[in-house]
């Protein structure tokens, strides 16, 4: 069944935005006819055409009454019409807000046309562990939750907290981020190595969007103590509040010019195949994509042990676990790593070997079984209607 797949989503550079860019296009590779609907073409799609793919801009009308233009009415609109005039097989809602309860919104529109679609909601991490906790967004979170056809959850740690933070009457399948292994490798980039790293230093790297809950200013304390005893050079990619911030800290602790800001970057894996560590020192992490990517580049992990990271980070193998904050195991975990040629490649050969598990063949047949099921399953609950 070559399935015609609707995928709401954000289209930035996050990780909700990335893995379903990635899925749609994964999706389209098979043979599936793949519709994005969201506000701008998802940056992932800019790299390269794909003919099974479509986007449906989300187009939000401005007028003098909205301080705040209504989005989610916008979208349910847009969410309509595609699953109308595409007929559309299936909904796949990347993060709850306001997906999910723009897509309850679209069933009852369509409800009333006799033209109804099952719609999966995928939780991701913030829309659970921070933004979907306010008070102000939880009873709307909960319902629309429940009211979807199957619920899915990027980690075991995400699907346990959601159960912990809200009333969810439903299973919830836990199918993990994945990573192309055919697209992040390591290159050879020695060239580029050569211009970054002149006198052989170590390149270690950080990939956020630069928000308070990445803990930005950590990675900078952490390179400075890493400099004292093994030279290097740090490579921040991405953008955000604490950018400023990050830069400032940089130039007081003297580090500043070791560090490239390299603001936002499309081609992630040319820059990973030259690093010797990537550096996540995140609050909370629901899995953290782009550090399995860097590890499918053959990059160990200095991470925190926060959220979903010990399901890929494993401990004294692919890199080191340590609290949140504390600065001191992070680097001397870093140091230990660095300091030594035999003990660095044995990390790196460990860190490919575990990305391998999440490869996108593996993962990519779980979303496949999942929406023939729920489809399978609303045809024979409206058949019984």
């Amino acid at each position: 069944m070559k399935m015609k797949i609707g995928i709401v989503c954000y289209p930035t550079f996050g990780g909700s935005g990335v893995l379903a860019t990635e899925l749609g296009i994964a999706l389209s590779d098979k043979g599936y006819e793949v519709h994005f609907i969201t506000y701008e073409q998802p940056v992932r799609l800019n790299q390269a055409f794909h003919p099974n793919i479509y986007f449906h801009e989300v187009k939000v009308p401005t007028y003098p009454l909205f301080d705040f233009p209504p989005y989610e009415t916008a979208l349910a609109s847009a969410m309509v019409n595609v699953i109308v005039n595409q007929n559309l097989d299936i909904l796949h809602l990347h993060y709850a807000i306001p997906h999910a309860s723009a897509a309850y919104f679209a069933r009852q529109i369509l409800k009333k046309t006799g033209r109804d679609i099952p719609f999966i909601t995928t939780l991701h991490g913030t829309d659970i562990t921070l933004v979907g906790r306010d008070p102000t967004y939880a009873p709307v979170v909960t319902f629309s939750i429940n009211e979807s056809d199957a619920i899915t959850a990027v980690s075991e740690n995400l699907k346990q907290e959601t159960l912990r933070s809200f009333k969810i009457e439903k299973d919830i399948h836990v199918i993990p981020n994945f990573v192309d292994i055919k697209r992040f490798h390591q290159t050879d980039k020695e060239h580029f190595k050569q211009m970054l790293a002149p006198d052989g230093e170590r390149i270690l790297v950080h990939v956020s969007n630069f928000r308070a809950v990445k803990r930005v200013k950590d990675v900078i304390k952490i390179f400075e103590k890493i400099r004292q005893e093994v030279p290097s050079k740090l490579l921040m990619i991405g953008d955000g509040p604490d950018r400023q911030a990050s830069e400032d800290l940089a130039r007081s602790l003297g580090v500043y010019d070791d560090v490239r800001f390299l603001g936002k970057q499309e081609q992630i894996s040319e820059i990973l195949s030259i690093a010797d560590l990537f550096i996540l020192p995140s609050e909370t992490e629901s899995f953290g994509l782009s550090a399995l990517e860097a590890m499918a580049c053959s990059v160990p992990l200095i991470s925190t042990n926060a959220g979903g990271l010990p399901e890929i980070n494993i401990e004294g193998e692919t890199g080191y676990l340590s609290d949140v904050g504390d600065i001191a195991s992070m680097s001397q975990h870093a140091i230990h790593i660095l300091s030594n040629d035999d003990r660095l490649q044995h990390f790196k050969k460990a860190a490919i070997a575990q990305a391998r598990h999440f490869e996108k063949q593996r993962i990519i047949p779980m979303y496949e079984k999942l929406y023939c099921e729920v489809i399978a399953a609303y045809k024979l609950e409206k058949e019984a209607v």
